[in-house]
């Protein structure tokens, strides 16, 4: 008997988590951190409404902390097997999972600072950085298109994925008796032609597909849009005298930006300005880029041979001190800073904002989406008056919008994928990271197209068959 049941991602965008059981073999599939409302948080990443300890293993899509971000707290409550994923993903998910173990504890030190002033116990942190560290051992990297044996009866093969460094389309192969059935889980699905990484390999065969619909009812504008408006910020800035502030994901959406920056370097069309990355976190991932070419498209590995560094060039200078990202504010413009977070939720970019958001001089562009009540998202909607760290402050820098350097598949990337990889088959669909408005009108689509779809909510469980027809409670809705 195969069963597969939705933990995480389940008509939302965070906490990707799903179990798959065969038989008394028990696979997880991602451990996503959920993010939404604060009192909601912590409980539900704290507790798992399975055993860890009974797990044989994890399969890890990626290392994005959407999907990787609660395995500390998995071994830390019990779970000592094997997390398989790509050599990629595994060096990436080392240093990612430490700062956010620093994160927990930086954010429990803060709240319980408060929580003392009104005579309230202390909380503890989901996790520490010395969790984190304590399940590295436990990564074992392994590379595209090799068999992975998990269990007896049970093997799974990665194919790229093209969404960020590593990220792997997880094909799990399951024989009973005579029949094999073929479980495909996409976790984040790239775009085509987008630089650096390879684009998404089509994988045939599926019985199943486990499919993510993050812009499954949005287009992306074109990449050389997106390049146009860099362009056009960075001569504003020169004009104004004043800072460009980018905020961006320290993995995957910084290297994408320094990348394209560096071409317009080589174009000799780069402004005239000097340029910061401000995160240590994503001063350590793109070491990791530099580490794994092999992962690199064509275009990217000729300019790595050609300039010796992907990621480097004159005016660019990666800040690693604290002293030198304070140095940053009292410097006076035409110049870049991009820092994490890519939302203004947290991260060296936060301290920039205070020193920048008061001057009309300055301008903030943010390269990705803000989700609603986030501090990105209040800026962007035009708000007078913003909160940082508690305080009030005016906003007069300007707030711009690109949304070309997304590492997801839009609506029709996520057809044309689906449609490649399936052919003539109808494989039946599970839509999951994905909010409803996204995932219902691309499961309608795909019900048009012929396909078997369910939308799963938190909890809802499935027993496959493996002839593309399923038992379960879920319903597409």
């Amino acid at each position: 008997m195969i069963k597969i049941t939705f933990w995480g991602a389940a008509q939302e965008v965070t906490g990707s988590q799903h179990l798959l059981e065969v038989g008394g073999t028990r696979v997880l599939l991602d451990c996503g951190l959920y993010q939404g409302h604060r009192a909601d948080t912590y409980e539900r990443n704290l507790s798992f409404a399975f055993k860890p300890q009974t797990l044989e293993g994890v399969l890890l899509s990626h290392a994005h902390i959407d999907h990787s971000g609660n395995l500390p707290n998995l071994v830390k409550r019990g779970f000592d097997g094997p997390i398989y994923t790509t050599a990629a993903t595994a060096d990436l998910a080392r240093i990612m999972l430490a700062d956010s173990g620093r994160i927990h504890e930086h954010d429990v030190h803060y709240v319980n600072k408060i929580r003392a002033r009104h005579g309230e116990v202390p909380v503890e942190p989901l996790y520490t950085e010395a969790d984190a560290l304590a399940c590295e051992h436990l990564f074992a990297g392994w590379g595209y298109h090799q068999w992975i044996p998990i269990a007896p009866g049970v093997r799974a093969i990665f194919s790229d994925a093209g969404h960020i460094l590593g990220s792997a389309l997880s094909m799990i192969e399951i024989k009973e008796d005579s029949r094999v059935t073929r479980v495909l889980f996409t976790g984040d699905l790239g775009r085509p032609d987008r630089p650096i990484l390879e684009d998404p390999e089509t994988v045939p065969g599926a019985d199943y597909i486990i499919m993510e619909g993050t812009y499954g009812d949005r287009y992306h504008e074109p990449m050389e849009r997106s390049r146009d408006k860099l362009l056009e910020a960075m001569h504003h800035i020169r004009r104004s005298k004043g800072k460009l502030l980018i905020p961006a994901f320290s993995v995957g959406r910084t290297q994408h930006i320094v990348y394209s920056m560096h071409k317009l370097f080589l174009a000799q069309e780069l402004p005239p300005m000097p340029i910061y990355v401000d995160s240590p976190l994503s001063v350590n991932a793109t070491d990791i880029f530099r580490t794994h070419p092999e992962a690199y498209d064509r275009e990217a590995y000729q300019m790595m041979l050609a300039e010796g560094d992907a990621f480097g060039f004159q005016r660019l200078t990666y800040v690693r001190s604290r002293e030198e990202s304070k140095a940053l504010n009292d410097q006076r413009g035409p110049m870049v800073i991009i820092s994490a977070s890519g939302m203004c939720e947290g991260g060296r970019i936060l301290h920039h904002l205070i020193h920048s958001l008061g001057e009309r001089r300055n301008l903030i562009l943010f390269s990705g989406y803000q989700a609603p009540h986030t501090l990105g998202r209040r800026i962007l909607d035009g708000e007078k008056r913003v909160r940082v760290f508690g305080e009030p402050y005016k906003v007069r820098a300007q707030g711009r919008e690109i949304s070309g350097f997304s590492a997801h598949a839009d609506r029709n990337g996520l057809l044309q994928w689906l449609e490649a990889s399936t052919g003539e088959r109808r494989p039946h669909i599970f839509l999951v990271h994905g909010d409803p408005d996204q995932l219902q009108p691309l499961g309608a689509e795909l019900q048009e197209r012929g396909y078997e779809v369910t939308i799963p909510r938190r909890g809802d469980s499935f027993t496959l068959d493996g002839t593309g027809t399923l038992k379960g409670t879920g319903t597409l809705e």
